[in-house]
């Protein structure tokens, strides 16, 4: 191993081999090394020859590695020591993968792992990694040239610009000669614990260099602040107004049971909405609605990535940071936009008859006549008081959910687009019933007048007085409804999503 300072990690270099280790660096050597000149079987032989490494070298640097994670000296490595080498390392905290590299590494399943799965998984992802490089060097002359790396990267579907080209050749290259060596390659990925593939390679260095702010964000995965922003958010912005237009039925279903403080059930009020305005009736609502989508984008993409610089100058804000980042960019867009959202459940808990729906600009201009300019913030409070609860819930969940379908479905295997709808759909449903309440709290204050006859004064006083009239289920009316949005919505918008980047050359 080489002795220099990587820019992911530390390797901690075996104390017997350090001098030969260091004389290798002194000589004048172009650093190339491809024992395997055209495809076909690899072995650790092979290995060797293109690391410049004797058998007894490699056994004492894997010796030594162990060594250095088993910093108590107890024979073995379980999470704790993992996460303590990682730590060690200097490895930054998007690039540990302590939990995973256990559950890899750990054959028998019993929490620990002791050397010989250690030295096991060792010569499984230097073989792996030793493949994947002779594929990607197309010249067979041991080092990828950045031009091989592009190739590499297109074919696997995946186009960057120079600049992230240049930062990924960047980071991986230690000596700064712009071409990459297999050592460099294996100190790269040694201890990313997931198949070594082009698009995981692409994802593991992504998430540190490009803006990663978790798959639940408006911002899609692999966008950088300064390549097609603005196609990105009209992407989003379309895919955002097919699925609320395609869910809106329900969305109105939703609301008029939210604002019912009587005996509540979906047949009645199915019936009450065709009553009122027949087949448009149950979309009633929706052109503000979808309105909101391209500005709310806008304002959360842009006020996110404001503070996450404002947050860590690295780019590396971790979990936490991303969550405190999109919780509070979600905050500043709703507060923006949520004149809109009242004027939307006014429109749609509006009683008339034959369809008699009044102007957009009619019904705002009275709320702002009769009721003053407060009024287009009834109820901000518990929408904003439910947005990092929300988040929260979400993102773990959806974590979890993943870590689940890696090990019991996917077998170490990175999730594919259904996966992570399927695990985005139940946490974005596990989330929206844990802040529902607060949900059913900002309707009721949206809908009712200020100008009626008993308004509600405050958030606590909607609270009280649906807790004593109508119980605990009082604060989950129109619940069913909302979670049947969740499939159709979230399927809608990552196929018009995926449709769209393809239409703007984003794919």
């Amino acid at each position: 191993m080489s002795t220099g300072v990587e820019r992911h990690a530390n390797f901690p270099a075996p104390a017997a081999a350090t001098m030969a280790s260091e004389a290798k660096d002194t000589q004048a050597r172009p650093g190339c090394c491809n024992p395997v000149k055209k495809p076909g079987p690899i072995s650790l032989d092979h290995v060797l020859s293109a690391l410049r490494e004797t058998k007894e070298e490699r056994d004492m640097r894997i010796r030594s590695l162990f060594s250095f994670f088993d910093s108590n000296n107890v024979g073995y490595l379980d999470y704790a020591l993992i996460e303590k080498g990682l730590s060690a390392m200097q490895i930054p905290a998007d690039y540990k993968f302590a939990k995973e590299l256990l559950e890899v590494c750990d054959s028998n399943q019993d929490g620990r792992v002791d050397y010989q799965e250690f030295r096991k998984y060792m010569d499984d992802k230097e073989l792996e990694l030793y493949r994947i490089f002779q594929a990607i060097d197309v010249e067979h002359n041991g080092c990828i040239m950045p031009e091989e790396l592009w190739d590499a990267l297109v074919k696997s579907g995946i186009e960057i610009d120079d600049d992230e080209l240049a930062s990924f050749v960047e980071h991986v290259d230690k000596d700064n000669n712009g071409i990459i060596t297999f050592e460099e390659w294996r100190d790269f990925l040694l201890l990313y614990p997931h198949e070594a593939t082009i698009e995981n390679i692409y994802r593991y260095w992504e998430r540190v260099y490009l803006v990663d702010i978790g798959e639940h964000a408006v911002i899609p995965e692999g966008i950088s602040k300064h390549v097609h922003a603005t196609k990105y958010l009209i992407a989003g912005g379309v895919a955002g107004a097919a699925s609320r237009t395609a869910t809106a039925p329900l969305d109105r279903l939703k609301v008029i049971l939210q604002v019912q403080t009587t005996q509540a059930s979906i047949g009645p009020a199915v019936k009450n909405i065709w009553k009122e305005g027949g087949l448009l009736g149950f979309f009633r609502g929706n052109g503000i609605n979808v309105l909101k989508v391209a500005p709310e984008s806008a304002i959360k993409f842009y006020t996110y990535e404001l503070l996450k610089n404002f947050i860590g100058d690295s780019g590396d804000i971790g979990t936490p940071g991303r969550l405190v980042a999109g919780g509070l960019a979600g905050a500043v867009a709703q507060t923006a936009i949520y004149p809109m959202d009242l004027v939307k459940t006014r429109l749609q808990t509006y009683s008339c008859e034959k369809g008699n729906v009044p102007k957009l600009g009619k019904l705002s201009k009275d709320i702002l006549i009769q009721e003053g300019p407060r009024a287009f913030y009834r109820g901000l409070v518990p929408s904003l008081l439910g947005i990092i609860p929300y988040a929260g819930i979400d993102l773990a969940a959806y974590e979890a959910l993943k870590d689940m379908s890696r090990k019991y479905i996917l077998h170490d295997g990175e999730p594919g687009p259904l996966v992570q709808l399927s695990c985005g759909t139940i946490s974005g449903a596990l989330g929206a019933t844990c802040v529902y309440p607060l949900q059913v709290v900002r309707t009721r204050m949206q809908a009712q007048h200020t100008t009626s006859g008993a308004p509600y004064s405050s958030m606590s006083d909607v609270f009280w007085r649906t807790y004593n009239h109508e119980g605990l289920r009082g604060f989950y009316k129109g619940l069913f409804p909302n979670l049947l949005k969740v499939v159709p919505a979230a399927s809608i918008t990552y196929l018009v999503y995926e449709a769209m980047k393809k239409s703007l050359d984003l794919d």
